[in-house]
């Protein structure tokens, strides 16, 4: 693993952990009319902490753009899912909550299982399959799933739905990095030109849209805690997959690297599930507090 990737990588998620944060304390203010609606971007938008969120976003998006066309998905993947360590610290600092047992129980497995898993599986590029029903049959599998888990949190809404929705856009945002990756390899190949006649940076577009929707919408719905987990847990579950389904990209299979792997993502959902249901992360508000118009805050 090179310095450069590992630096990219672990600086975008410090960007999206902060951004996070800042982007539910004010969606946790939008009116729940614009649950799952394209309005809650035009509503959130007025708000100066939800932007400089979505700044810091953008900012750890691109930072990891940069570092997805230097190092494997496999590989960048595990490393940005420790932004939930920089959310934790943020929420810290504004909830003054200690650690306790939990959050560095959390933050071991978390850092042990990106640990292992890096170390175990070695992830290595390849050459990129060129089979385009695989493709299409596991980006299909990956939408088809976001889709279904969708429709499921519109029914349940306030009970499980944000953590629903957090999976689903986890699982876009997974695809969006694969594609993220294919969108660099067209560009280096044949410049502006060659990049714009792909269909991949639309789909790239189209995937950030939509599951930024999807995350506001959790963050608006339900404390940090509930929504944060779900979606650092299944964004680099989906984006392995992908590098390896279609991107090409080589994890080691013998029998004892494949059980150091399995165990490493193990320990990185469970890490990301005690640091994301900590008490530090920020609560939702009540709800006489939404019945209010948002306000600049």
């Amino acid at each position: 693993m090179s310095v450069l990737v590992l630096v990219l990588s672990v600086s975008a998620a410090c960007c999206l952990g902060f951004g996070f944060v800042l982007q539910q304390n004010a969606a946790s203010h939008a009116p729940l009319s614009d649950f799952l609606s394209p309005r809650i971007l035009i509503d959130l938008i007025r708000v100066p902490r939800w932007l400089g969120g979505i700044g810091l976003m953008v900012c750890g998006m691109v930072l990891g753009a940069i570092a997805l066309g230097n190092g494997e998905v496999s590989l960048v993947e595990p490393l940005l899912a420790t932004n939930l360590l920089f959310a934790l610290a943020l929420s810290r600092h504004q909830t003054k909550q200690p650690l306790g047992r939990q959050g560095w129980a959390g933050l071991l497995l978390l850092a042990g299982g990106v640990s292992a898993f890096i170390v175990a599986g070695q992830p290595q590029g390849g050459e990129a399959i060129d089979d385009p029903l695989r493709h299409w049959l596991i980006i299909g599998i990956v939408v088809g799933l976001a889709l279904l888990l969708t429709a499921f949190a519109k029914r349940s809404r306030l009970s499980a739905g944000p953590v629903l929705l957090a999976t689903a856009a986890g699982l876009l945002y997974g695809l969006q990095d694969a594609l993220t990756r294919v969108s660099g390899q067209r560009f280096s190949a044949g410049g502006l030109g060659e990049l714009l006649t792909g269909w991949q940076p639309y789909a790239v577009l189209v995937l950030g849209v939509t599951g930024l929707i999807l995350v506001q919408s959790a963050f608006e719905t339900a404390p940090l805690r509930m929504s944060l987990p779900a979606l650092t847990a299944a964004q680099p579950l989906a984006g392995i997959v992908c590098g390896v389904g279609f991107l090409g990209d080589q994890l080691r299979t013998d029998a004892g690297a494949l059980a150091w792997q399995a165990a490493g993502l193990a320990g990185i959902v469970t890490g990301i599930i005690l640091l994301g249901m900590h008490p530090a992360m920020p609560s939702g508000t009540t709800e006489p507090e939404r019945s209010r118009d948002l306000q600049p805050h």
